[in-house]
């Protein structure tokens, strides 16, 4: 992604478009909360080349399987590179484009009921591949699963939990202002996953469906996807006969204030697209695609 200067008015996490049309520089001041302007759009993918190209993968490094968490999640960095409005956010009333692009997820160290959570933050680059996107998701859940490893991701809101009500809300008050005015502190807008490109849950991991699920008004997260469990669906070709595949469901929410429905429509066929060809994410996320 090619830096741009910083002029006044721009965020230490994105660039102040100055020159988009009237539309969107309007909305923002008329609907100003992000969870009011949710638009959700719900997919099922066929996993037939999926599950191919995840078999020749796992064949490679068996100790440390690809799933369908890290293919939809490498579609998803190729789409957003591509289509680079998706990765738009809007903050004190105005639209910014992020200079980086984040996907961040809650991982549980183990699938039990008191198991504690941990939330993962991770950077990805226009020359990513699948294979960089596994390996940085290993590096991180390898790290976590430590039993030594200290997890500090929450650190912050242990010891601001403790504080009492009156001064609580009075932090929390300061904190929205500062983000306002674009001047969220650098440890938030670097960890937190509501100041993430993509929020991404893996309904599918604890045998859920895909499902809605909304946005924050805190921070500027514009794109929360949940991946549903695997399932077998029946597919119809042009002569009416039937045959049972692999699917599931992914639920993307968007922020509709950031682009328009027919970027929206583009967007989910060339993510359709990427997962019908995986092929296509061994190539760096940056490099163009013929899909329509």
């Amino acid at each position: 992604m090619e830096k741009k200067k910083v002029r006044w008015g721009d965020r230490r996490d994105g660039v102040w478009l100055r020159d988009i049309d009237p539309l969107h520089v309007f909305t923002p001041y008329l609907m100003p909360n992000r969870a009011d302007n949710e638009a959700f759009i719900e997919e099922l993918i066929d996993l037939t080349e999926v599950n191919t190209f995840l078999e020749q993968k796992n064949r490679e490094d068996p100790e440390f399987k690809y799933t369908f968490f890290h293919v939809i999640l490498a579609a998803l960095v190729k789409t957003i590179t591509l289509r680079p409005r998706m990765n738009r956010f809007i903050s004190g009333n105005r639209m910014y484009q992020r200079n980086e692009l984040t996907a961040a997820f809650v991982m549980k160290k183990q699938f039990s009921d008191t198991a504690k959570e941990s939330l993962l933050f991770i950077k990805f680059e226009e020359d990513d591949t699948v294979t960089d996107v596994h390996n940085r998701i290993k590096k991180e859940v390898l790290a976590y699963r430590n039993e030594e490893s200290v997890d500090n991701s929450t650190a912050g809101m242990d010891f601001l939990g403790k504080l009492p009500r009156p001064l609580l809300r009075f932090v929390i008050r300061m904190l929205y202002w500062l983000e306002y005015h674009g001047r969220a502190p650098l440890s938030l807008v670097k960890t937190d996953p509501d100041y993430a490109t993509i929020f991404i849950s893996n309904l599918g991991s604890i045998k859920l469906n895909a499902a809605y699920h909304h946005l924050n008004n805190w921070g500027t997260n514009s794109v929360f996807v949940t991946i549903g469990e695997k399932h077998l669906y029946p597919y119809y070709d042009a002569d009416g006969h039937v045959e049972m595949r692999d699917a599931l469901n992914v639920g993307i929410t968007l922020d509709e204030r950031i682009a328009d429905g027919y970027y929206y429509s583009k967007t989910i066929k060339l993510f359709k697209h990427l997962l019908q060809h995986p092929e296509l994410l061994e190539r760096p996320a940056k490099e163009e695609v013929e899909y329509e």
